[in-house]
């Protein structure tokens, strides 16, 4: 009979928080992605817009593409060279909620209020962040949860 893993029993590096940061944890990447999920797509406008250098906005949309957050199109205005826009793939679109979670906190947290709102297209309602779980009950900050292993752990012993 096996031992359940406990937390802190469990490799760290195996951990999801962990791995999404490997990605998203340079300064500047989270806010590229924000500013492609609002529609900023072209390489000179987002350096214009984030205020970032050049050679970090580079350096972000290649790790972005790497780990398949990130595609490239090809575009061309008439009588200039072809090049590339910064699009997000699915895996970058389910960012959203991260972003809309961290949103929420810095309007409740780190300032004087929202100094954007994102709006429902369909009926014009505030968008808001829900934990629930699997059986449909809403979670607030005062519930209890727990962790467990899930599959993906992996033991932080070394075998024996």
């Amino acid at each position: 009979m096996t031992t359940p893993l406990r937390w802190r029993d469990i490799d760290s590096g195996a951990c999801s928080i962990a791995r999404t940061m490997t990605v998203l944890g340079e300064p500047w990447t989270v806010l590229v992605v924000r500013d492609l999920l609002h529609g900023v797509h072209r390489f000179d406008d987002l350096v214009a817009h984030l205020g970032i250098a050049r050679t970090v906005l580079t350096r972000r949309l290649a790790v972005l593409g790497d780990a398949g957050l990130v595609e490239t199109v090809e575009y061309r205005e008439p009588g200039r060279r072809t090049r590339r826009e910064y699009r997000l793939t699915e895996a970058g679109l389910d960012l959203r909620g991260v972003l809309m979670a961290l949103m929420e906190y810095g309007d409740r947290h780190r300032g004087d209020g929202p100094p954007v709102e994102v709006r429902h297209a369909g009926c014009g309602e505030r968008v808001t962040m829900v934990a629930e779980c699997a059986a449909g009950h809403r979670l607030g900050p005062e519930d209890r949860m727990r962790s467990t292993p899930g599959p993906g752990a992996r033991s932080s012993a070394p075998p024996a």
